[in-house]
């Protein structure tokens, strides 16, 4: 039998680090970390390969920042090519000195992580269930950093881009956590190719649709001026040959095309889990969910998750996110043959 997790107190600022990939042992069926896992596909394979054989060199970031560039329709001097998304944050908190950060909870707690290792004190607005629905004037007008996610992990709500965008203002500094964009058929709330927004800055990941988070590559997009204010506090080439090819490789219209099929199906398959767990007595499905994981709250949520641990399933524990307790669980979006033994599995262990 698996051992349990001990509970950790969600008031902890330890808890900020707790992620996903924490939930996992050998034997058990993976819903906790929002990571596709299907097969790589040839025309990003290659490429990965073919960087293999070119490590001598230093790593060239000019034709993967390009690449990404003609993807938003921005110029290269707009785009920093980072080791995954989460480096972009730690990079914002060495370079900015904010008067007031503001980080929108629930969500990635690795941007306040960041913040807090650098020395700046954060404030939060928790939005509140069952929607987690954002309004722009809930942020404090004097905030001149303020970090939330679209969609937003590990809520899966996907805000306007018209309230997002009504937060940029001259002086602020507003950061988009747009990881799980690429989640979303067509991507109608993205602003990463907005140029008109002051102080915008929107925060990508390859991670999620092409299975490369042990490949760490993202990016971030914003004005030239801060790009290299950003670039200045980066370590001397942080991406490595093969991210850069995975980058340039995935940044292509091909893969582009591919993602927005991929997004689709993941929808249909959302929805196939959503319609199962609504079916189940004492579960509530947050919202209306539109990324590649699905938030639950179901009575004695840490238990459940430990009860779901013996059965062969790992789910991810919410209260470690700002704004939530122990009775929310975060569930990674799988095929259907998945989803309908776990909700089997559920079923019994709230029974």
């Amino acid at each position: 039998m698996l051992t349990s997790r001990p509970p950790v107190p969600a008031s902890a600022d330890a808890d900020l680090r707790f992620h996903g990939d924490s939930e996992l042992a050998a034997g058990l069926v993976d819903l906790a970390v929002n990571v596709r896992t299907d097969p790589m596909p040839d025309w990003l394979s290659q490429p990965l390969r073919e960087a293999l054989t070119d490590l001598a060199r230093y790593p060239d970031p000019g034709p993967a920042r390009a690449a990404v560039a003609a993807r938003h329709g921005r110029p290269p001097a707009e785009v920093l090519l980072t080791a995954g998304a989460a480096q972009a944050f730690s990079l914002l908190a060495h370079a900015l000195r904010p008067a007031r950060a503001v980080v929108v909870h629930p969500q990635f707690t690795e941007p306040e992580a960041a913040l807090r290792a650098a020395g700046h004190p954060v404030g939060r607005v928790i939005l509140q269930a069952p929607d987690f629905t954002l309004t722009p004037d809930r942020v404090p007008d004097d905030a001149d950093l303020v970090v939330l996610g679209n969609p937003t992990n590990p809520t899966s709500v996907l805000h306007p881009a018209s309230a997002i965008a009504a937060l940029a203002r001259p002086g602020r500094v507003l950061v988009v956590d747009e990881a799980f964009a690429d989640t979303v058929p067509g991507e109608p709330e993205s602003l990463s190719s907005r140029r008109d927004l002051p102080g915008l800055v929107v925060i990508r990941s390859f991670t999620k649709t092409w299975g490369l988070a042990g490949l760490r590559v993202g990016y971030l997009l914003a004005d030239a001026a801060l790009v290299d204010r950003l670039a200045a506090v980066a370590p001397l080439w942080p991406v490595s040959t093969p991210a850069l090819a995975a980058a340039q490789a995935c940044a292509s219209p091909a893969a582009v095309a591919a993602e927005q099929a991929i997004a689709r199906r993941l929808a249909d398959d959302r929805a196939h889990l959503v319609r199962r767990l609504a079916a189940l007595p004492g579960v509530r499905v947050t919202g209306e969910p539109t990324s590649s994981f699905v938030l639950i709250e179901v009575p004695d949520g840490l238990a459940v998750r430990d009860r779901l641990r013996e059965r062969g399933y790992a789910v991810r524990r919410g209260d470690t996110f700002p704004g939530l307790g122990p009775d929310w669980l975060r569930l990674a979006v799988r095929d259907t043959a998945t989803t309908d033994a776990f909700v089997a599995v559920l079923a019994g262990v709230l029974s």
